[in-house]
């Protein structure tokens, strides 16, 4: 059996992702940039390959490719550094296609679709991006889709919404478990009182791996979202009281967020997508819980339980 290529291996998708396919008896290939991040994540495990890449360099993404048949591409990029990403994808194609590798698939976001029309959303809603980010990420899916749709591999794109969990420290809402496990304030982007939605991440890598090789999921693109909606302030909440502590929060509104990016390029960035807060996109994942025949979804308070267990001192 050829191993399961997972780009971008080192986040913590890609982690988690590996953890799954060991737990199945799959071999797999961790490809990152960093040797010293591949080796401390994927050391440990005689299933896994690792292979270092340079976007940069063709060689390089074709040699780290090579001898696989499917690649997740879970790559992730500096949030100020959004250009990056449909360059980025653009060499993992051309690497794959070079390689023989026979599909890819890709972990996505809600951005493509801009302001929604409509909720939920369900993935022939529109994608009309109003933001920069938004474009980006859309043009990242298109360049993957246009390969599969002139015969060169096949193509999956699976989007996800806001997410939490263990190890997750670049979300929304990663603020929200630092301050309950530590005591202190937790900063969050409002508005905070309108419906949203979070999937647990250890949840996502079931669900590729029943999709991986099956046929059926390719060509085109698919929703998973999160166990319910929910508002940020309410989720806020519940952390905080599962923590055994009071809720102290601090919400930065969007003048706010306007303001302070004038100063601080992360925050000019955010107030791009704040619109999310404010008109929210929330997944319709029928499609896909049909096709499947029903989604396993972590409970909030049970997701939030096992990422607090997971903050704790060993």
């Amino acid at each position: 059996m050829k191993p399961v290529a997972i780009v971008g291996a080192t986040g913590v998708l890609g982690a988690m992702l590996g953890a799954a396919l060991s737990a199945a008896g799959r071999p797999y290939r961790a490809i990152g940039r960093s040797s010293e991040a591949l080796a401390t994540t994927f050391g440990g495990d005689a299933l896994a390959e690792r292979r270092t890449w340079n976007p940069d360099d063709p060689a390089s993404v074709k040699k780290a490719l090579e001898g696989t048949e499917s690649a997740v591409y879970t790559v992730g990029v500096d949030y100020t550094k959004f250009a990056q990403h449909p360059v980025v994808m653009q060499a993992a194609i051309d690497g794959a296609i070079a390689a023989g590798v026979e599909r890819v698939f890709l972990i996505a976001t809600v951005y493509p679709f801009g302001r929604p029309r409509t909720m939920p959303v369900a993935e022939d809603h529109p994608r009309e991006p109003h933001t920069f980010k938004g474009e980006m990420r859309k043009r990242q899916e298109d360049l993957l889709m246009a390969a599969d749709a002139a015969g060169k591999l096949r193509a999956s794109t699976l989007r996800l919404p806001d997410f939490y969990g263990p190890r997750v420290t670049k979300s929304y809402i990663s603020d929200v478990f630092r301050a309950a496990a530590q005591g202190g304030t937790a900063q969050l982007v409002g508005p905070v009182d309108r419906p949203h939605e979070y999937v647990f991440i250890p949840d996502v890598p079931p669900v590729i791996l029943k999709m991986l090789d099956d046929s059926r999921f390719y060509g085109r693109t698919w929703n998973l979202g999160g166990a319910g909606t929910i508002t940020p302030r309410e989720f806020a909440d519940r952390v905080f009281a599962i923590a055994g502590r009071k809720p102290r929060l601090f919400i930065a509104g969007p003048t706010l967020v306007r303001i302070v990016g004038i100063f601080n390029p992360l925050m000019r960035e955010v107030a791009e997508m704040q619109y999310l807060f404010e008109t929210p996109v929330i997944l319709d994942d029928s499609a896909l819980r049909n096709a499947l025949g029903g989604l396993t979804k972590t409970p909030y308070d049970e997701g939030i339980k096992l990422t607090l267990a997971s903050m704790q001192p060993d």
